[in-house]
């Protein structure tokens, strides 16, 4: 009986090692987990041993960062994440209410219009936006109107991919049309709608940066970024882009799962597929 339960997980084994060369093929959630820490620690050793000539050393990183933390990163730091949350909120209610208004054919073009917006620079605006903000609300306004662009314009595509069926199912039951809107496009869309919240948190991130570098006034963790590059402190600029990169990875983190606990028939339906 051991003997065939060795070679059953031998076997299984075997399989897995298969599926990482064959194309579209699933692996176990804990292969997956294997894999990734296997590239990490690949990546990690390979930056150790055979460093680039631009690209410090992980040990000068290191010290950086504890030089960065003694001066006092922590402020810096929470000055960025609050602006962070306060930036996805407010964009991800107005998004929502933009793209839910598209139901409505009075307000598409304008919508649309809004949507076109993605293609302006932050840069240019500020002028504009510091003429009735300033300090921290004017970062707050530039970020979220960046943000706000990108997410209505995905919310809106997948409001434009609901499948018609679903619209008549809802109207044969003898649902108003305000129902239809809060059964099929809101309640329908929610678990979508999470997942591109989550996406744009992580376009923040990438805007943090650009924002808190057009306005100094509260400092940040983009200005303190900026400041180090200016002064050729590559160390420094490394250490701050890893310490976004898990402050990141841990908000997209908690994203998901918020985003399971409210929509867990998403992954349900994602594993039946």
């Amino acid at each position: 009986m051991d003997a065939k339960r060795a070679e059953a997980r031998q076997q299984r084994s075997n399989n897995h090692l298969r599926n990482l060369i064959v194309p579209n093929q699933t692996l176990p959630k804990r292969s997956i987990q294997i894999i990734l820490g296997a590239w990490v620690v690949l990546a990690l050793t390979t930056w150790a041993l055979f460093p680039a000539a631009i690209i410090p050393h992980p040990f000068g990183v290191a010290e950086a960062l504890a030089d960065l933390v003694k001066q006092g990163l922590a402020q810096d730091l929470l000055s960025s994440l609050w602006l962070n949350i306060e930036a996805v909120v407010l964009s991800s209610v107005i998004s929502l209410a933009l793209a839910y208004a598209t139901v409505l054919p009075a307000l598409r073009p304008a919508v649309a219009f809004i949507t076109k917006l993605r293609f302006l620079g932050l840069t240019g605006l500020t002028f504009v936006f510091g003429l009735y903000l300033g300090g921290h609300d004017l970062k707050v306004g530039l970020l979220t109107l960046g943000m706000t662009v990108f997410l209505t314009t995905s919310m809106v595509d997948v409001i434009a991919t609901i499948p018609k069926d679903k619209f008549d199912h809802a109207r044969t039951l003898g649902m108003s049309p305000w129902r239809v809107v809060w059964e099929v496009v809101v309640l329908g869309t929610m678990a979508d709608a999470f997942e591109m919240v989550r996406q744009n948190a992580a376009i923040s991130w990438m805007m943090v940066s650009m924002v808190e570098g057009l306005v100094r006034s509260d400092g940040g963790i983009g200005a303190l970024m900026l400041n180090e590059n200016r002064h050729f402190k590559l160390d420094a600029v490394f250490a701050l882009q890893l310490v976004i990169l898990v402050i990141g990875l841990g908000q997209d983190a908690a994203l998901g799962l918020v985003r399971r606990l409210i929509c867990p028939y998403a992954d349900l339906k994602m594993e039946r597929k």
